[in-house]
């Protein structure tokens, strides 16, 4: 879908083959050593560590590399392994973590010269939920601490969701919304997902307005219009007796889908 390539193309990894990038008023693709100094990037499929070293050894190649200084380095290391509680892990090989550990060390590295701008793609890939949340967390944090600009790329919906208050969406090259993020769901995000669970053997009809997505005579799962989700879920409370009901917003993935699919018009 082309969002490494956008990355590449903001880090100077490779140049735009018509018009032109800026980043912090430089050109990426000159490659200039005071642009590589204000940027970082982490991509998720591709590390930036040495597995046969501790990730004590990388930070201390890291800070030679961007001459940061003493009193800074040691204060970032403290902040961040803190902040990831992962101390224990400085001086293990890196090839023992765990891919949620290996990837905190990853963002460790990459935030620990100070960088005005981090370039993320694809972060939370092939994580558990937990790591997932544990790096979402961090992420906020570091924004809030540090002052830090973070471009992120993701499959990952709630990652965009949760970490980004501005949504860029480009479709076969064409920026086709570029706002807020909560306002580019609220404008897609159309129906909810009604989960019922019944006390006993149940013939359940389908009330009006609503889609059947999964039915038996114990549960049923239905896609409602958010404008008719309280009347369904009255009717159903008034004609059935429950063992328990559930209501669920639209699956982002689905979202995202008719964005495209509609070019982003509605926003």
């Amino acid at each position: 879908a082309g969002k490494t390539t956008l990355v590449k193309m903001l880090t100077g990894i490779i140049a735009p083959t018509s018009g032109e990038i800026s980043v912090l008023g430089y050109y990426p693709n000159k490659l200039e050593n005071a642009f590589k100094k204000q940027y970082a990037v982490v991509m998720g499929q591709k590390s930036g560590l040495f597995f046969e070293l501790t990730p004590a050894d990388t930070f201390r190649l890291f800070k030679e590399l961007y001459e940061i200084p003493d009193e800074e380095y040691k204060r970032n290391v403290d902040y961040f392994t803190n902040l990831f509680e992962v101390s224990e892990f400085l001086n293990v090989q890196v090839r023992t973590l765990s891919l949620g550990e290996r990837m905190k060390m990853e963002l460790i590295v990459a935030l620990l010269h100070n960088p005005k701008v981090l370039f993320l793609d694809e972060p939370t890939i092939g994580l558990d939920a937990v790591a997932q949340r544990q790096i979402r967390s961090f992420l906020r944090e570091v924004n809030r601490d540090k002052g830090t600009t973070i471009l992120l790329t993701s499959h990952y919906m709630e990652d965009v969701r949760s970490l980004c208050p501005r949504s860029v969406v480009i479709n076969h090259g064409q920026k086709i919304y570029d706002g807020p993020t909560d306002k580019l769901f609220e404008a897609y995000q159309t129906h909810k997902k009604i989960t019922v669970v019944f006390d006993s053997e149940t013939n359940f009809v389908v009330p009006d307005g609503a889609e059947a997505i999964e039915i038996n005579t114990h549960k049923a799962i239905l896609m409602v219009p958010r404008e008719n989700s309280g009347k369904v879920i009255a009717c159903i409370m008034r004609d059935y007796s429950l063992q328990d009901i559930s209501v669920e917003e639209e699956d982002i993935g689905k979202v995202v889908e008719r964005i495209y699919n509609e070019g982003g018009t509605r926003p």
